[in-house]
């Protein structure tokens, strides 16, 4: 394990189903083996599940806590893995909308992945942000006051005060899970 992240707090939260897998576990297991302390929160606590290309259920994950209580002061970085049903899920619930609220007008890095950006939209933090996302998102985020949306493999955009680093899918992760480390050692 390396020792170039210890200190640094990172909360990823999910729904309890629909998980894109791969979303969840490389971002959490590469921010653990470079010393972070990573906290998984899902709406219920407990057993989440995750899935593979959103139709072939995948591993059990539990998760460390609720999202009800939570504070963004806690936390360094907020990461929002996606899969279709854990996305739609999350942007609907009130907890995730706050931290995500909360992180941005903290001035805190948020990185979300494939449909993880949908949150973004229900929290109200994506205007004037230049974004990527899975394709089929594109027209919510530019309708939601986006300023631009890219096809490329990891964005970061530090408009508005605080720092956003998306990715379109589970082939960007190894780009995805570099740049949240790197903003983390920059913290």
């Amino acid at each position: 394990m390396s020792t170039q992240l210890v200190g640094k707090k990172v909360l990823i939260i999910t729904s309890n189903t629909g998980i894109e897998r791969d979303e969840l576990l490389k971002p959490l297991n590469t921010l653990k083996d470079l010393g972070a302390t990573v906290t998984h929160a899902s709406i219920e606590g407990g057993e989440t599940q995750t899935f593979v290309q959103d139709t072939e259920k995948d591993t059990r994950v539990t998760s460390d806590t609720r999202l009800a209580g939570l504070s963004a002061g806690e936390y360094d970085v907020l990461v929002i893995p996606g899969g279709t049903v854990n996305a739609d899920t999350l942007r609907q619930d009130a907890d995730a909308q706050r931290l995500v609220s909360d992180f941005a007008s903290s001035g805190k890095t948020i990185a979300a992945i494939c449909h993880g950006p949908w949150l973004l939209i229900d929290a109200g933090v994506v205007k004037g942000k230049t974004l990527t996302s899975y394709p089929s998102v594109r027209p919510d985020l530019l309708n939601a006051g986006a300023a631009e949306w890219v096809d490329e493999q990891v964005k970061q955009c530090g408009a508005n005060g605080w720092t956003l680093i998306t990715s379109r899918n589970p082939d960007d992760l190894p780009a995805f899970s570099e740049a949240i480390a790197k903003s983390l050692q920059s913290a």
